[in-house]
């Protein structure tokens, strides 16, 4: 079916992808898994209860809270309700939490423990549209998530919501996304349901999916990253799991195997970090072994271009060492994708000849995420690159400075209450400034070469190397 919504998706939910671990998570060290039912009748209860309390499109809703299936049921919940949400990281600064609050004029809070509540509790007089918080994890006080769920099976009105949905067109506003900013207060990204779905579509070739994966999320829900990458798994109706934190991402990987998950360089130079590590404290004879095995990934060569006798020496080496890294995560796994900031060459390098395949892109918030992806299929990968740009979008190199301009489908309104910035960032013609600089290799891959200003660019900021 055709998917002009973000929430269209979970219609395929109802026929196409009928499984019993869509989304899951650890509670009380097991793994709570929620069906495909479960997220119909989870999120339509959201919406239920969002319209018994008397919200409108005018009013706005806010999430904080780590990753967890509650984030998707209110945020699905929100899109059905016509309702634009506001994700917000969890470890939010009281001073930018109160000026998001009330700059984006949000009326009602999702938020995940008592940490976030306490944070509101010391800004309570600063935030006085706030009417509604609702906590997915009890609190004295406080309306818990499933109260707000039987609030919802109690006020459930098919009819209404069935009206509602209708009315909602593609470009609607879907949710605002504030960038940290690197200087100044943050802005307010618009993005539309037609900005995530065209990039979610044109995204969905990039690596073989199939609805029988399963994937690992850990980098922060509220972030344009992992979000758009969490709607193009429901879309190709992939399970994800919830990491418990960064620090259990190893033992996850190796709980659940996943086929996919998203990661920014840090931690993927972590695990090479750890691998040379352990590769260190070999002796004898293993240790020569790892060493010939590391002469062999560095100067492996993509699209079959190496000799005869280095893939011999190759196929050795992957039986002897390369497989034990694959086990390390998980044993399953097709595809990294990394962003965050650039990935180092060499251990792109190493660990494509690994056999795990690290796809490197570019985009930023404001172009909802992806402008460009390195993907499966021939040719298409080149180490150091953030590969070719991807269906329906445009790029082109300014000729005065080499910054990157970019328009289509995924990009932005434009900040919400800013026109001017808007305007700084967008010219007459329509083209995105997106403050890169960068250049084509071979007239296709895209590769980021400097920044336009000088500045320091946070790791999930407003600019990304997805």
């Amino acid at each position: 079916m055709e998917i002009t919504r973000v929430f269209d998706i979970l219609e395929l939910y109802k026929t196409t992808y009928k499984k019993e671990d869509v989304l899951s998570a650890k509670e009380n060290k097991q793994w709570r898994k929620y069906s495909s039912d479960d997220l119909i009748t989870k999120t339509n209860s959201v919406s239920y209860g969002l319209m018994s309390l008397g919200l409108t499109e005018k009013d706005k809703v806010a999430i904080i809270s780590n990753n967890r299936p509650e984030w998707n049921f209110c945020d699905y919940g929100c899109q059905q309700a016509n309702l634009v949400t506001v994700p917000i990281f969890p470890t939010i600064s009281n001073t930018d939490l109160t000026f998001i609050l009330n700059h984006g004029e949000v009326t009602t809070i999702f938020i995940s423990d008592k940490s976030i509540y306490a944070k509101l509790v010391a800004i309570e007089k600063e935030i006085p549209n706030v009417k509604h918080i609702i906590s997915f994890n009890p609190i004295d006080g406080v309306m818990s998530f499933a109260d707000f769920i039987k609030l919802g099976e109690q006020n459930a009105n098919p009819q209404k919501l069935a009206e509602t949905k209708k009315a909602i067109l593609p470009s609607n506003l879907l949710t605002i996304l504030y960038t940290s900013g690197t200087t100044g207060t943050p802005k307010g990204v618009m993005i539309t349901h037609h900005n995530l779905v065209s990039n979610v579509t044109a995204c969905q070739g990039f690596a073989p999916f199939q609805s029988t994966w399963k994937a690992l999320s850990f980098l922060p829900l509220n972030h344009v990253y992992e979000r758009m990458v969490s709607t193009l798994y429901l879309y190709k109706g992939i399970s994800i799991y919830y990491a418990e934190g960064l620090e259990t991402i190893g033992d996850n990987l190796k709980e659940i195997k996943p086929q996919i998950f998203v990661s920014v360089p840090r931690l993927i130079e972590r695990v090479y970090e750890k691998i040379t590590a352990t590769g260190e404290k070999l002796t004898g004879f293993k240790r020569k072994i790892f060493d010939w095995s590391m002469r062999i990934a560095n100067t492996y060569e993509l699209n079959n271009k190496n000799s005869l006798w280095y893939k011999i020496q190759h196929k050795i080496a992957d039986k002897l060492v390369f497989s034990k890294w694959r086990e390390a995560v998980g044993g399953n796994l097709v595809c990294i994708a990394s962003g965050g900031a650039a990935l180092n060459p060499k251990l792109e390098r190493i660990f494509l000849c690994a056999n795990i395949v690290c796809l490197q892109g570019y985009g930023l918030t404001e172009t909802c995420v992806v402008v460009s992806v390195n993907r499966y299929g021939e040719d298409n990968i080149r180490i150091g690159t953030c590969g070719p740009v991807i269906s329906g979008v445009d790029v082109k190199i300014a000729e005065e400075d080499g910054e990157i301009l970019v328009k289509g489908p995924n990009l932005m309104m434009g900040y919400y209450k800013n026109p001017e910035a808007t305007a700084e960032v967008m010219d007459s013609e329509g083209w995105f400034h997106t403050g890169d600089v960068g250049t084509f290799i071979e007239g296709r891959f895209l590769k980021i070469t400097d920044r336009k200003k000088k500045f320091l660019k946070q790791a999930l900021g407003n600019t990304l190397l997805l």
